[in-house]
């Protein structure tokens, strides 16, 4: 059997629900996920080599557009950058965009304070944002779920012109957070480790926005810029951390050791745009939320 063949016949059988939930929930995950975070640090050309061609395997991982092609470790591919020009952030000022490259999961409307994982798996906004964080500005608004898959480019990106103003560090679980595990473990998303990103938007009404990444299995490690902090599942520091931090539309904002979630929040007054819907994949950049009139 040639080797792509063989490659699409281990992603399909990987694929397959109830092997896929055992293969990558049933297991240690929390001393999984710290070996890979060691392991990925390694620093050896060879070893990458290897381990990149063993990730190629399970994955459709593409370093077409990756700034540079050769690695010192794991992490180095990780946590690549883009080489210029790779992605065109939207420029309309009544657009959000796409913080990430990401798959589309559950998105709609806040009711009730309550919104959807997966079809008939509801969780609670302050469930998922913490008991010191008030969430009703949301409440009415949109939600968007972001899956980044570990192929995927694992730095985010302000979604519009806009100030970070607090940071809250939730410690959790790392389950796998792709749609298999999201049918099957309630609240999900609040079991995980996460961070809340409280925002407010560069206009005159200061609109508050939120951004929500939730870590996985293999990936609780989450780097942002304007904090000198690693947030992982070793974390013992704070979990309150306010903070001004100034973006412009696409600048980075920090990333993901691996791949995972980001959950977006709009109060009302936001839309989706045209094509944004549960399985579609975007592209960090591409038109996500759009303001109405």
């Amino acid at each position: 059997m040639k080797t792509s063949a063989w490659r699409q016949t281990l992603q399909r059988s990987l694929q397959q629900e109830d092997l896929n939930f055992l293969l990558t929930n049933r297991i240690p995950r929390i001393a999984l996920t710290r070996f890979m975070g060691w392991f990925s640090q390694l620093r050896h050309p060879l070893l990458a080599r290897a381990s990149i061609a063993v990730w190629r395997l399970f994955t459709d991982l593409d370093l077409s557009d990756a700034k540079q092609q050769r690695f010192a470790s794991l992490h180095d591919c990780f946590t690549r950058e883009l080489r210029e020009g790779a992605r065109t952030v939207d420029p309309r000022p009544e657009v959000l965009s796409s913080p990430c490259d990401a798959i589309v999961g559950a998105c709609g409307r806040v009711e009730a304070g309550q919104v959807f994982q997966a079809k008939g798996f509801p969780y609670a906004l302050h469930d998922l944002f913490g008991p010191t964080q008030d969430t009703s500005a949301f409440e009415g608004g949109l939600f968007i779920t972001l899956r980044l898959t570990s192929a995927m480019y694992h730095r985010f990106h302000a979604p519009a012109d806009c100030r970070v103003e607090h940071v809250t560090h939730i410690a959790g679980d790392t389950w796998n957070v792709n749609p298999i595990a999201l049918k099957r473990v309630e609240r999900l998303f609040c079991r995980n480790e996460r961070a809340v990103l409280r925002c407010r938007l560069d206009d005159a009404q200061a609109t508050p926005i939120a951004l929500v990444p939730v870590a996985a299995i293999l990936v609780a490690s989450l780097r942002l810029h304007f904090l000198d902090l690693l947030l992982h599942v070793g974390y013992r520091g704070a979990n309150e951390l306010p903070c001004r931090a100034e973006f412009r539309k696409g600048q980075e904002m920090g990333w993901f050791q691996h791949g995972s979630t980001i959950l977006v929040f709009v109060p009302p007054g936001f839309a989706l745009c045209e094509g944004i819907a549960t399985g579609e994949r975007l592209r960090m950049g591409q038109a996500l939320l759009r303001r109405q009139p």
